[in-house]
């Protein structure tokens, strides 16, 4: 594929995307419309919405890689926590709307019910995140563009991050919501036509059972031999950083107080069941790729690879746009959580902005954080499936002290602090020195540390006055 094909189907997105959030109407130049679509928002549409912002980069890239390199287990350990994830977190979030009707960020909760120290380290969780998940997006989206198309990498990523930061930085949540809707929709709809060209031109059946081992067909069982591997070097850590994936996530929580009071469970049940289409039928690529046993050097991209072995050259087009669209629903749902936690948070902090607007400096911070996900992505050498694995482990820091503080579990003010500073400074540079050096020991203990350092501290260190 050319370049000026890959950059006028950039270009079309971007049209496409356009004509459909002017159906918006207006400007949102109110704080409440701007940040939270005015509480207003649908289960059913925020259900498609919250599945299109967990389908991030390394679920339309991981599963597949997997299914190729890992077979069966592999596919396992990445789906099962994500579609779980969104089940748990359904109830919690629930919970959390009742606890706090008018809430704006699950940091400002934290801040109003323990103090700004406390509410500091959510800060540096919550920014620390978006900046990362936000330039791994880029960094896949610009990887398979630059590989199909030969597309400039660096030009990619900042097309990558303009289109969506363009209708968000006008609109606000309200643009983000309803892109996500016709992306998904666009998704589902292109991994159903995708799945018979596997079996027709994959081998069938047989082929499909083959890939279930991986490609060396050395993965039988989950506990035994190169399974078990799999299962303590990317099970484990993933797993963590899964199901504590929303509950330190400011996207997820954005929605929560966006959606209509009654309808937020809902819309996180039905979100779990429209994602699990996407790494299960990209999983399907990956175990086809690994049955045939395709030469792939670069396994990142091995759902392309299925796609170009098995599929007709013009679906690859509408396969390319697909990532798009999972790439760009995330990207919009990343820069409008940074929105929320700037305009309310950051502003009511500093308070002495009397010459700039809440939605104002929410709008250029916005544009702030673009820029450094931009430069993190285009450094040189930086993997995809690390970044995903650092920042997942940077949102377990907060996962049992978020959901003690849901289910009014008590914990000290010294304990949550001091309890989220171990997890991230000790916890965190563990499972990052495990992660690039590939041991697997340091890589689960800096996983569990994390996640069990802060919930446990929190709960049993006494504040200066003895309670709890």
């Amino acid at each position: 594929m050319e370049q000026s094909t890959g950059f006028l189907l950039i270009l079309a997105y971007f049209v496409a995307v356009f004509l459909i959030t002017r159906m918006i109407g207006r400007k949102s130049s109110t704080k409440l419309d701007y940040l939270l679509a005015n509480r207003t928002i649908p289960g059913w549409m925020a259900a498609f919405s919250i599945a299109a912002t967990w389908v991030w980069a390394p679920s339309m890239f991981v599963a597949s890689e997997k299914a190729f390199t890992s077979g069966w287990v592999g596919v396992f350990w990445f789906v099962v926590p994500n579609v779980l994830t969104l089940i748990i977190f359904a109830y919690f979030a629930t919970w959390m709307r009742k606890r706090y009707p008018d809430g704006w960020t699950f940091s400002d909760y934290i801040r109003s019910k323990y103090s700004n120290r406390t509410h500091n380290l959510y800060l540096i969780e919550s920014f620390g995140l978006q900046i990362l998940s936000l330039a791994v997006q880029l960094l896949a989206g610009a990887t398979i563009m630059w590989k199909i198309t030969g597309l400039p990498f660096l030009l990619t990523t900042v097309l990558l991050a303009i289109i969506p930061l363009i209708y968000t930085f006008a609109k606000g949540l309200r643009a983000s919501i309803i892109t996500d809707y016709w992306q998904m929709l666009w998704i589902v709809i292109v991994l159903l036509l995708g799945l018979p060209f596997m079996f027709i031109n994959g081998g069938g059946l047989e082929t499909l059972i083959e890939g279930l081992s991986g490609k060396a067909g050395d993965i039988s069982g989950m506990f035994s031999g190169k399974g078990l591997a799999v299962t303590l070097a990317f099970g484990i850590p993933t797993t963590i950083g899964l199901l504590s994936g929303t509950f330190g996530d400011q996207m997820f929580w954005q929605r929560v107080f966006a959606i209509k009071q009654n309808q937020v469970k809902k819309a996180f049940l039905w979100s779990a069941v429209i994602f699990a289409c996407v790494p299960v039928s990209l999983a399907v690529f990956g175990f086809f790729a690994a049955g045939k046993g395709l030469d792939i050097q670069d396994t990142q991209l091995v759902n392309v690879g299925a796609v170009i072995a098995f599929a007709p050259n013009w679906f690859l087009y509408l396969f390319m746009v697909m990532i798009l669209s999972g790439l760009i629903s995330t990207v919009d749902s990343i820069i409008c959580a940074v929105s929320s936690v700037t305009g309310h948070d950051l502003y009511n902090r500093i308070r002495k902005l009397d010459l700039i607007s809440e939605v104002e400096f929410a709008k250029w911070s916005m544009v702030l954080v673009t820029i450094l996900a931009i430069l993190i992505a285009n450094i040189p050498g930086l993997k995809i499936l690390h970044l995903f694995l650092i920042y997942g482990t940077l949102r377990a820091s907060v996962m049992l002290p978020t959901a003690f503080a849901i289910k009014g579990i008590r914990m000290s003010e010294r304990g949550l602090f001091y309890g989220l500073l171990t997890s991230m400074v000790i916890g965190l540079p563990i499972f990052a020195i495990g992660n690039f050096s590939a041991n697997t020991v340091l890589i689960v203990t800096g996983s569990l540390f994390t996640i069990l350092a802060s919930g446990i501290i929190s709960i049993t260190v006494k504040d200066e006055t003895g309670k709890v």
